[in-house]
């Protein structure tokens, strides 16, 4: 039996670019995670004090001084920035919209070759662009928040079985674990240091997340504050509620799955065809776009298809 020399050596280079590709990738994960663990901290390394680390986490997340949101009218503005956690910087917020609006703008006007629609282009992504961003970030960590919070209570029932009090195992979650749930209950810790009661402290994380599971949460310290009982035993019933809860909100996601596949498909499936047949034959719709019949009716084919989606949208939106 003899052996292929020049097979042998490609086995080799094989195995060993894959060996220096999963230690590549190992390396970059770990480099990813700890970024990720600093991140947070850098505001602690360029304030001196509790007092002005406090004030400065409450500025990048939109709060005032006193930790509370905007009231009033634009209420419904503050809770979305502070749910998303996205640094708020009024200024760069600003120049950011109207940034997108410009581009958003002269691209609608090109692409429209209709100098007309260069406002309402700069209004959908100057004022719909920065919303749907927030939205999106907003959803994205809430879904994290949720993943995480069950390890964030079982560290926190181990430092109180170890011997810790509250506001130190608090503390230990937001040194250990990554964003975003790290850096809330960092904030917590840092305003229980503050001078902020643990009640305070976890309502106040509660608002700012938005979140159900830190509602239940917050309602169960409420709860020990009051009427006292064992808050280890408390937490640990919690951890196995919030992670039962996610279970099932993948049940119904995986339920639902087939319903939104559809919705996706019914909905995109004209303006795909739409777009196609514009570009293949610009004269087909072209040439009759402009007759009443034509106008009512995509209005009325327009109108029908937002129905469906709505219909839709109730059939598999399954909340918990």
């Amino acid at each position: 039996m003899t052996f292929d020399g020049n097979l042998v050596f490609l086995i080799l280079v094989f195995a060993a670019v894959f060996t220096a590709g999963q230690a590549a990738f190992g390396l970059f994960t770990v480099a990813t995670q700890k970024r990720r663990l600093n991140a947070r901290l850098k505001v602690a390394q360029k304030v001196d004090g509790v007092s002005a680390l406090v004030l400065e986490l409450r500025k990048q997340r939109g709060l005032n001084a006193a930790g509370e949101k905007t009231a009033g009218r634009l209420r419904w503005l503050s809770d979305l920035i502070v749910a998303s956690g996205v640094a708020y910087n009024p200024r760069r917020a600003i120049l950011y919209s109207v940034a997108a609006g410009v581009i958003g703008g002269i691209g609608v006007a090109v692409l429209t070759k209709n100098p007309v629609l260069f406002l309402a282009g700069a209004l959908v992504f100057g004022v719909g662009g920065p919303f749907f961003y927030l939205k999106f970030m907003a959803g994205r960590r809430a879904k994290a928040i949720g993943v995480q919070l069950p390890q964030a209570l079982e560290i926190i029932v181990r430092s109180l079985e170890a011997g810790h009090p509250v506001p130190t195992a608090i503390s230990l979650v937001g040194r250990e674990m990554v964003d975003p749930i790290g850096s809330e209950f960092g904030m917590a810790a840092d305003e229980i240091a503050y001078g902020a009661t643990l009640e305070q402290a976890v309502a106040r994380m509660s608002e700012r997340c938005q979140h159900p599971d830190i509602d239940l949460f917050a309602a169960t310290v409420r709860l020990q504050e009051k009427a006292g009982g064992n808050l280890t035993g408390l937490l640990k019933l919690n951890a196995n509620t919030v992670r039962e809860r996610h279970k099932m909100r993948l049940k119904i996601k995986a339920a639902s799955s087939e319903g939104r596949a559809s919705a996706m498909i019914l909905t995109s499936a004209p303006f795909i065809s739409l777009g196609f047949i514009t570009i293949s034959s610009p004269h087909f719709y072209g040439d009759v776009i402009h007759e009443p019949f034509v106008k009512i009716g995509l209005g009325v084919l327009g109108t029908w298809m937002f129905i469906g989606n709505m219909v839709m949208r109730r059939m598999i939106d399954m909340r918990l």
